[in-house]
């Protein structure tokens, strides 16, 4: 299939320019979540800083966090940004999986990623984005991650049209590529890598790994 090699292609010129890029920073599966959910709107230098805070206090577990009441939690990922909002956020997710899974994050290993995926998606402020992140990552199921730097990448090479949604932009890639985990992992970690240094809003296609591909930069507003 066209889509599947060109896709193909797009990796291996990603890969080979930028070599692995190690994703996601986190020694334990609830870190990765919880990561997962304070890099909204943020960088990950905060989100260091805001896990670091949770570690120093003892209190990166379910079972703690659970316990802790919202102020103490919004002051100790005050580095985050919008920590009152991410605070909650997580109080949700935690909730969430001390009322279906008794606290703990063995109990989902048996459970269908769609149902997974779809119980997520239940958690207010667990986005598709967030949700999907916490599957590939700390989860590790074969779901494909996509953000702002997929769409524009994708549309710019002209593999999907410009008003595909986020659900369209996923089946993309999860549809035409191998059902593995560490290429999914992997190649949106390179997206995003791409999406930083080249593809940007306006595009620096001088120097970038697919710069002789076809492309098409009418969406330089993207």
């Amino acid at each position: 299939m066209m889509t599947g090699k060109q896709l193909t292609q797009i990796y291996q010129l990603l890969f080979g320019r930028f070599g692995p890029q190690n994703w996601w920073p986190g020694e334990t599966q609830f870190e990765i979540i919880i990561g997962a959910i304070l890099t909204q709107n943020t960088n990950w230098a905060n989100v260091e800083k805001a896990i670091t805070n949770l570690k120093s206090a003892n209190l990166l577990t379910p079972e703690k966090l659970h316990q802790l009441d919202l102020p103490n939690l919004a002051k100790l990922i005050r580095p985050a940004g919008y920590y009152n909002i991410k605070a909650k956020r997580l109080k949700n997710f935690i909730n969430w999986l001390f009322r279906n899974y008794n606290g703990k994050l063995t109990n989902l290993e048996n459970v269908d990623t769609d149902q997974l995926r779809t119980e997520l998606l239940t958690i207010k402020g667990i986005g598709r984005e967030t949700a999907d992140s916490i599957l590939l990552y700390a989860l590790e199921r074969p779901i494909f991650v996509v953000d702002a730097y997929t769409a524009r990448i994708a549309i710019r090479h002209g593999l999907i049209e410009p008003e595909a949604d986020y659900e369209q932009l996923r089946e993309l890639f999860q549809t035409n590529l191998p059902q593995d985990v560490r290429l999914f992992n992997e190649y949106h970690a390179l997206l995003v890598k791409t999406g930083k240094e080249y593809c940007k809003p306006k595009a620096k296609c001088s120097g970038c790994p697919l710069e002789k591909l076809p492309h098409n930069l009418d969406f330089e507003s993207f």
